[in-house]
């Protein structure tokens, strides 16, 4: 249902949150587009970017 990912590291201690995530991906993204989760991702953690190279 989507062609893009991205990776981040996980707390041992949030791992089965992590794990209900990634199994409910296609009921969480009709509510956020994975294009804004992963760019509120990005914000959280400071990273810089530059749209033009991370999608396709």
């Amino acid at each position: 249902w989507q062609r893009g990912y991205g990776i981040f590291s996980v707390n041992p201690k949030e791992v089965d949150v992590v794990k209900r995530y990634i199994e409910n991906q296609d009921i969480h993204h009709k509510k956020i587009t994975f294009k804004d989760e992963f760019r509120k991702f990005l914000k959280n953690y400071n990273i810089d970017y530059d749209e033009r190279f991370i999608w396709n």
